[in-house]
């Protein structure tokens, strides 16, 4: 298995560990107020930021951690350059991955026409944050393990 699927692995894992925990996390101090209160409001959008905020860091962590372990487990260098091949299956992982969410921003958004409240808005923005990043890694992992 290269560095890249091993990366692609690890960095999926990782995504799902991390929204399963923040969520877990974040799930109790859901306000029980009305469904359109001032506090619902600060607590979606200390929600969304948190959460961003928490994942990059935590990403940047674990693929600080990844790259150490594979250097003393493999004894290899890193890649230090990506080729075409990389940079090609980067553009398709990011275009699957960036479609994915412009779908769920856009059926958030329709849930707003539809007089849902705005609670739902929120749930699937962040839903399809998640699968998005999820899309993301697996179509790396499917283009370096089938090709392009």
């Amino acid at each position: 298995m290269t560095y890249q699927e091993k990366k692609s692995i690890v960095t999926l894992i990782s995504a799902i560990l991390i929204f399963v925990a923040y969520c877990s996390y974040m799930y109790p101090r859901l306000p029980k107020g009305g469904l359109e209160s001032t506090e619902t409001f600060r607590f979606w959008g200390s929600f969304v930021l948190s959460l961003t905020l928490f994942s990059i860091i935590a990403h940047i962590i674990i693929s600080i951690i990844f790259n150490i372990i594979f250097r003393m487990t493999t004894q290899e260098k890193l890649p230090t350059f990506a080729d075409e091949l990389d940079k090609l299956i980067e553009l398709k992982a990011h275009r699957n991955s960036f479609f994915v969410f412009i779908v769920g921003f856009l059926l958030a958004m329709g849930s707003l026409i539809i007089v849902q409240p705005s609670q739902v808005m929120f749930m699937i923005l962040i839903i399809f944050g998640f699968i998005s990043d999820v899309i993301g890694s697996v179509t790396k992992l499917y283009h370096y393990r089938k090709g392009v």
